[in-house]
């Protein structure tokens, strides 16, 4: 088989494309070829090291992806051999054979190719639950979405927009504020406005929910957010957030949440009913497929590249067999 890896912490120019044993189905695993696999921001900050508890490299970068299953292993049933799946939570997925635990395997729809899954299934299933688990939004709520051109920032304009909801979007440059309008966003600020102050004339008083994927951005989405309303944070795209006080927000009740995905992934029938419902969200319209760049994994440095390109708005996907 052959991996992306890397033997020290660094730049794009630290990836090696290498050739390795075929490895043997696992009990309990399918052996997968994989077709498609997702690079996404968590690999650049493995690649340059901010991920060490991960431990020391060597390292194969990658968690999600979809192919077809090559071998089932021992103890494994309702999978069979020539099945397509996508995986979200698989460690070590920029290969391009792959032991998949059965209990996370998703089972792809004949009209979702390997490609799109592998471009929405982790970042759309992020979305998903953001809006549906974090926050509870009514029709005419207003909602904030941070780095709303980007590929959990789209998701949540569009799942916000489908349950009634007025969406401002928050995005750096004109080309990703206009994206953010195309997607249904009712208006777009860039973060050299003074946009908080903006929010809370819109809204006559703050978001009902604010989503903060940026870290540095938290201060000033707690300010955003109306009395009683809710603060969602789920990265640090930019930098990790200030210690925030608590009698900033109890002082006009609101409530500050954090969000991690894995926690509502917690078992193989609540993987299955929450991508069953992305994958008719897709299919409806609700969702769009983002833009996709499709690069070999043997050009794995350059859609690293690509990614860490600060204009670029879509998914890069890398493809073993291009």
């Amino acid at each position: 088989m052959f991996a992306l890896s890397f033997e020290a912490f660094g730049g794009p120019e630290v990836l090696q494309y290498v050739e390795l044993p075929d490895p043997p189905v696992l009990p309990g695993h399918v052996l997968v070829d994989v077709k498609a696999a997702g690079v996404n921001f968590a690999d650049i900050y493995r690649r340059r090291g901010s991920y060490r508890e991960l431990g020391e490299p060597p390292y194969i970068n990658g968690y999600e992806g979809a192919g077809i299953v090559s071998a089932v292993g021992a103890g494994v049933s309702g999978i069979r051999i020539g099945d397509r799946i996508g995986f979200v939570d698989v460690a070590r997925a920029n290969v391009s054979r792959l032991n998949v635990p059965a209990d996370r395997a998703i089972p792809l729809p004949d009209d979702v190719d390997y490609k799109t899954a592998a471009a929405v299934l982790l970042q759309g299933l992020t979305a998903q639950y953001l809006c549906e688990d974090s926050a509870v939004i009514a029709p005419g709520d207003w909602v904030v979405v941070h780095s709303a051109a980007g590929g959990v920032g789209r998701h949540l304009v569009r799942f916000c927009r489908a349950k009634g909801a007025r969406v401002i979007a928050m995005a750096s440059s004109p080309e990703k504020r206009q994206i953010a309008l195309d997607l249904g966003a009712d208006v777009a600020f860039g973060y050299e406005d003074d946009w908080v102050s903006a929010v809370r004339d819109m809204t006559e008083g703050g978001a009902h929910v604010v989503y903060d994927a940026v870290g540095s951005t938290l201060d000033k989405s707690i300010e955003a957010a109306r009395p009683r309303g809710v603060i969602v944070t789920y990265g640090m795209s930019d930098a990790p957030p200030r210690p925030v006080d608590p009698l900033v927000l109890m002082q006009s009740s609101k409530a500050l949440r954090g969000a991690e995905l894995w926690d509502y992934l917690d078992s193989a029938a609540e993987r299955a009913r929450r991508s069953a419902r992305l994958f008719a969200a897709l299919s409806s319209g609700i969702l769009q497929v983002p833009p996709i760049e499709t690069f070999a994994l043997s050009d794995g440095r350059r859609a690293h590249q690509r990614l860490e390109d600060r204009r670029f708005s879509g998914k890069v996907v890398l493809v073993p067999s291009m």
